[in-house]
């Protein structure tokens, strides 16, 4: 089997800064945060995608099925323990496969392009770099590819600092992709930060595409 470029979506969160499920939200097109991701991940071409679920577990995963997709679903019953025990259940569902990299996607980034998703395929394709990810200027943003040579040390990393430690400590100009895709760097954790994003005319939403 060739070696595969797993996604995995983070959605086991209590999305408390929202005040509701960040994964359900209308994300434009007909599509919720949650189905707006997987969608995308589709449309790059990424067959293997697993969201990893906690908080409402049950009705995330009927959401999913409601909308016609089918990824594959890990539950994290420790949810509340933070985004890191999110990060390793996924590692869990895709270790059994011949994984080579993650892509790594919060659910409080839907908009990011497909273009974006396979960008940051073929710089990991044309670098190997440990760590690849969008920036733009002094920012960063999604999804973040993570090499499997990197996964032993986030299964020991420290539940209080998570992944990032990790990630910062292996970035580099190889890896780091200039990319032209305001949802990229979108992260949608408030009320305002959703208002800002669904009612801008130069950063709304469009089509999958």
């Amino acid at each position: 089997m060739e070696p595969v470029i797993a996604a995995i979506v983070l959605a086991a969160g209590k999305s408390t800064r929202m005040g509701r499920p960040k994964a359900l939200l209308p994300a434009g097109t007909g599509d919720t945060f949650l189905t707006r991701i997987v969608r995308t991940f589709g449309a790059a071409d990424i067959a293997h995608v697993v969201v990893v679920v906690g908080h409402e577990a049950q009705a995330l995963t009927e959401h999913l099925h409601a909308a016609g997709l089918r990824p594959a679903i890990a539950v994290n019953r420790d949810y509340e323990a933070g985004q890191l025990s999110s990060l390793l259940v996924g590692l869990a569902a895709v270790e059994a496969e011949d994984v080579e990299a993650v892509l790594l996607m919060l659910v409080d980034a839907p908009f990011v392009s497909p273009a974006t998703v396979r960008a940051v395929v073929e710089r990991y394709h044309g670098t190997h770099a440990p760590i690849v990810r969008p920036v733009r200027g002094e920012q960063h943003g999604h999804p973040v590819l993570i090499a499997r040579s990197l996964f032993p040390l986030l299964r020991r990393a420290d539940p209080a600092t998570g992944a990032k430690p990790i990630v910062r400590a292996h970035v580099s100009a190889a890896g780091d992709l200039a990319v032209d895709d305001a949802g990229a760097f979108m992260d949608i954790d408030t009320p305002a930060d959703y208002a800002r994003a669904t009612t801008s005319d130069r950063d709304r939403p469009g089509p999958i595409s």
